[in-house]
């Protein structure tokens, strides 16, 4: 069965006949999370920016699993100094697997890691699984590349932040949907710590009120694609 399940955060495992993929994976330390990746087939790790709550525990999972992290180059290069398996690619970048692509988006935000050292471009990714596309936003603010996003891959799926402080709040998140002709969003990257946090029913209503349907999930919860 192919589903994308949400751990919580920003973070995100997709599966599919082939491979089990992590999305931003901040388990250790996220009040939301409960996700043993020791019991996960897990091959790829793909990474938005170096920002602890995204990077996460990608590195460790790496070691342990034998992953392949996919990230921009400057964050990839840091995570394998630190001994993890990676490729870097950066803004732009087209990649293809057994199940589909991937591709490298821009977005608008900062990115360094816990030690200060610079993690290159922030990213969004949009997959294409087996003909399902899904659009994580990764973290960013409001902007105009939503436009074009949704009219030259047309995202099913849309997992936007709405925490506002660190990124686009629920109004500017509720327009990005709009502009990214998704039928259905899933919020993210909010109510993690007090400054992220908002009243998500209220994200709802403005997204139902647009004509789409939106998805507030829960950790561990998921959706068949």
């Amino acid at each position: 069965m192919r589903k994308l399940t949400y751990i919580g955060h920003s973070a995100f495992f997709i599966e599919n006949d082939w491979d089990g993929i992590l999305i931003d994976p901040f388990i250790t330390g996220n009040p939301q999370a409960d996700f043993d990746y020791k019991k996960k087939r897990i091959t790829y790790i793909f990474l938005t920016h170096a920002h602890l709550d995204h990077l996460g525990d990608a590195i460790a999972i790496s070691k342990h699993t034998g992953a392949t992290i996919v990230a921009v180059v400057e964050l990839a290069n840091y995570c394998m100094e630190k001994g993890a398996k990676a490729v870097g690619v950066n803004i732009g970048a087209h990649l293809k697997y057994k199940w589909g692509e991937v591709r490298f988006l821009n977005a608008i935000h900062s990115s360094s890691n816990q030690d200060l050292v610079y993690g290159g471009q922030a990213a969004g990714l949009l997959f294409d699984i087996e003909g399902t596309t899904i659009y994580h936003a990764g973290d960013t603010a409001l902007m105009s590349d939503f436009g074009l996003i949704g009219e030259l891959y047309n995202p099913y799926y849309a997992l936007l932040p709405i925490g506002g402080y660190y990124t686009m709040g629920i109004e500017e998140a509720a327009i990005a949907a709009k502009m990214l002709f998704a039928p259905e969003i899933i919020p993210m990257h909010y109510n993690t710590f007090p400054n992220i946090k908002v009243d998500v029913r209220k994200f709802v209503d403005l997204i139902e009120a647009q004509g789409q349907k939106c998805l507030p999930l829960k950790a561990n919860e998921y959706v068949e694609l």
